[in-house]
C-alpha cells in the first residue's frame, strides 16, 4: 500500500525533468550545439588530407632521385640536399595534438617548406640535361610531381578555411557560449602561415612541354 501511495508522488517528481529534456534538447540542436563539433571534425579531416598528399609526394621523392641520379650524379649537392630535407620532414611525429601546438605545427610546416625547396632546386638543375628530360620515366615522375604539388596546395587550402570556420565557433556568438559551457576542452586550430598568394605549387617544367 505504502509503495502504490509514492508512486504517483514519484511520477510527478520526475515529469519535470522529462519535460525540461523535451524542451532543452530540440534548443541545442536548433541553436547550433553542433556546430563546434562538427567544425571540429572537419578541419581534422581537412588536415588527415594534407597529411596524405604530403606522404604521397615523400614516397614519389625516391625515385625521383634515383632518375635524376642516373643522368646527372656529379649534381651530388642538390640531391644530397632533397634526400636529407625529405627525412627531416618525414621523421616529424604528427599527432592529433600537433594541431593544437602552434610550434609543433610550425616545425612541420617549415620541413615541408624545406621539402619543397630542395625540389625547386633539383627542378632548376634538371634543365641542363637533355637527355633526362627525354627519359619515359622522368616524364612519368614530372606527371606524377605536377599532380601532387597540386593536390597539396588544394589540400592546404581546404585545410586553411576549415581551420578558420572551427577557430571561429569558439569566438562567435551563439556556439561561443557552447564552447564556454560544454566544450572549455576545445581549443582553436594551428594554421599555415603562408600568404595565400605564396601558396601556387611549385611550377614543374622540365622543358619537356610542346612551347616549354
Amino acid at each position: 500500500m505504502l509503495a502504490q501511495r509514492l508512486a504517483p508522488s514519484s511520477i510527478f517528481r520526475t515529469l519535470p525533468a522529462f519535460l525540461m529534456m523535451a524542451i532543452v534538447l530540440p534548443l541545442l540542436a536548433g541553436c547550433g550545439y553542433n556546430t563546434i563539433p562538427t567544425a571540429e571534425e572537419n578541419a581534422k579531416a581537412a588536415w588527415s588530407e594534407v597529411l596524405n598528399q604530403y606522404q604521397r609526394r615523400a614516397d614519389l621523392i625516391p625515385n625521383l632521385v634515383e632518375t635524376v641520379k642516373g643522368y646527372a650524379a656529379h649534381e651530388k649537392d642538390t640531391l644530397d640536399a632533397v634526400v636529407e630535407a625529405r627525412a627531416k620532414a618525414t621523421q616529424i611525429t604528427v599527432t592529433p595534438e600537433t594541431l593544437k601546438d602552434p610550434e609543433a605545427f610550425k616545425k612541420f610546416q617549415d620541413a615541408q617548406a624545406g621539402l619543397t625547396s630542395a625540389l625547386s632546386r633539383l627542378i632548376a638543375v634538371s634543365e641542363a640535361y637533355p637527355d633526362l628530360k627525354a627519359n619515359q620515366n622522368f616524364l612519368a615522375l614530372q606527371a606524377q610531381l605536377e599532380g601532387t604539388e597540386n593536390r597539396i596546395a588544394v589540400a592546404r587550402r581546404d585545410y586553411i578555411q576549415a581551420v578558420r570556420d572551427y577557430n571561429l565557433t569558439l569566438r562567435t556568438f551563439p556556439s561561443v557560449l557552447w564552447a564556454t559551457l560544454w566544450f572549455r576542452g576545445n581549443e582553436p586550430f594551428a594554421n599555415f602561415t603562408v600568404a595565400e598568394d605564396k601558396m601556387q605549387p611549385p611550377k614543374v617544367d622540365f622543358g619537356t612541354k610542346q612551347g616549354g
